[in-house]
């Protein structure tokens, strides 16, 4: 058959491409960063319990957000979902009193979910109150047997407290055996300055060795709600956490 002879297009209608011009197209590439991101974007409340006993059993991994109150535990779940008010951050630091769950991926089929516990350490709460409810934080952490990894949110300003500490051997067995992973963000980064924050860096890293064994995977960075620092880093981890076997 001859040029002239072969089946042409309709005027005004494009020829199909061939499939090695398809093949030729550029591809847009994602990263990482931006799959983990897109991932911790679709937080959406569960429920809200006031007991470990009405939290609902679940055999997706669950990754918790603990921190002192006022440490910005709840403006950093916001950012990392990047939405406004996913975390309610109560005004008045320490009144959030129940463990608060998030689904995370395709709505019809989750695949891992955000606990947000409540805030300890405030010292204007009244002290029958903060003590039941830092009990059911020490409940979820200590029995909860779908939970794989914790991040623990410090003030980048004023390092590991007392209460930190105490958190930290609370849960040293979980994570040293590594049956629960660990992330410290040191929040509020933005309000240090280069060396400040090198510092800060190096206490915490020097803390943390005294928790890691060969089987633990802990990790600190530096993390800025308003500068967006970490963010992606942040989720990078998280995104891990949930998904062992595409790291």
């Amino acid at each position: 058959m001859t040029d002239k002879n072969k089946p042409r297009s309709p005027p005004g209608q494009r020829a199909p491409a061939s499939p090695d011009a398809a093949l030729a197209a550029p591809r847009v590439q994602i990263s990482p960063g931006q799959v983990a991101l897109a991932w911790t974007h679709t937080a959406r409340f569960l429920t809200t319990a006031s007991q470990l006993k009405e939290v609902p059993a679940t055999d997706l991994p669950e990754i918790a957000f603990v921190g002192r109150s006022n440490a910005g535990k709840s403006t950093a779940i916001n950012r990392l979902a990047q939405q406004k008010r996913l975390a309610f951050a109560s005004k008045t630091p320490g009144r959030t009193q129940h463990i608060n769950l998030f689904e995370i991926g395709p709505k019809d089929a989750p695949d891992a979910l955000f606990t947000d516990l409540p805030g300890y350490g405030y010292a204007a709460v009244a002290r029958g109150a903060k003590l039941r409810w830092q009990q059911v934080m020490a409940d979820y952490l200590e029995l909860r047997r779908s939970l794989s990894g914790i991040v623990l949110m410090i003030d980048a300003r004023l390092g590991a407290t007392d209460l930190d500490r105490q958190l930290l051997s609370f849960i040293a067995q979980r994570v040293g055996s590594g049956e629960v992973k660990l992330l410290v963000l040191l929040t509020k980064a933005d309000k240090l300055n280069r060396k400040e924050a090198d510092a800060a860096l190096a206490a915490m890293r020097e803390l943390l060795g005294e928790y890691g064994t060969e089987q633990s995977d802990i990790g600190v960075a530096l993390f800025s709600a308003l500068k967006k620092t970490g963010i992606e880093d942040a989720a990078l981890a998280l995104h891990g956490w949930a998904h062992p076997a595409r790291r």
